[in-house]
């Protein structure tokens, strides 16, 4: 467990930052493959033109991606919430970059694994969150991997376009298959502002609970990979205090009781001395 100096405990000491560039790296996933399908174009707030789709379209030579596990189709019976679920993981299940589950050892499709990590951890920290939370934070990072990074300038400017098209691309997006499920333009414009965090500034209850699953799946499945490959330390310091500052009570409380080894936990310690 990672251990705080009680001064640090409360909010006084490290607030919550309104604004920055987000929980995660400026990186891809691991082994990243590009892929832009050739359909209509979405609004770009960048003038770099990228494709995509404007639903949830399988292309046939997708169909057959190596160990892409597809749910099965949703049944007539079934709620909104299961085939929007169902959707969802679908494409999901389409992602070309694999990693392998600490579980099994099996590889899966990143972006399915990246899901099922929040859906855990949403689960620890809000087990009656509502359904629009659910699939809002299950949809976090919906066909991210089909917008690379690497498709924006690789500057401050160009992250922060990257992140505002992503976030309203995919909650266009998931809003669409909401729609599609069966919910009303209620739910489904609801599920999308959770997507592009609408109301953080205003720590809308909900919106926290998602910026704190986001923040607590990036320290367990992502730092370790990114403190690896950034080689400055003050850079890697301001990220994790920025992170915390995003976080709510509740959020720390779960990072403090992480395992962490080696360099890390040593970085995560030194960010929260100060």
């Amino acid at each position: 467990m990672l251990q705080l100096h009680p001064s640090l405990r409360t909010s006084a000491t490290i607030p919550r930052t309104k604004r920055w560039g987000g929980c995660g790296a400026q990186t891809n996933p691991p082994h990243q493959q590009h892929h832009h399908p050739s359909q209509e174009q979405f609004y770009n707030p960048y003038p770099i033109p990228i494709a995509i789709p404007t639903a949830i379209q399988i292309h046939p030579s997708l169909r057959s991606v190596p160990n892409a596990k597809m749910p099965p189709p949703p049944t007539a019976d079934e709620s909104p919430y299961s085939r929007a679920l169902a959707a969802i993981d679908a494409a999901h299940a389409l992602d070309p970059n694999k990693t392998t589950s600490p579980d099994s050892q099996e590889e899966i499709p990143y972006e399915l694994h990246y899901a099922q990590k929040c859906t855990a951890y949403l689960d620890q920290h809000t087990p009656t969150a509502s359904p629009a939370l659910r699939l809002a934070i299950r949809a976090q990072h919906f066909r991210r991997w089909e917008v690379p990074r690497s498709s924006y300038p690789m500057t401050r400017i160009g992250y922060h376009a990257w992140r505002t098209f992503l976030k309203k691309r995919q909650a266009e997006l998931v809003k669409a298959i909401c729609i599609d499920a069966g919910y009303d333009e209620a739910t489904a414009e609801r599920v999308g502002a959770l997507i592009r965090k609408e109301g953080l500034r205003e720590e809308d209850e909900e919106t926290v609970v998602l910026e704190d699953v986001a923040c607590l799946v990036f320290l367990d499945d992502q730092f370790d990979k990114f403190q690896k490959e950034l080689a400055d330390e003050e850079k890697i310091l301001g990220i994790l205090r920025k992170t915390w500052g995003k976080m709510g009570e509740r959020g720390r409380e779960m990072a403090l009781e992480m395992e962490m080894q080696g360099r890390s936990r040593e970085l995560v310690e030194k960010a929260l001395a100060g």
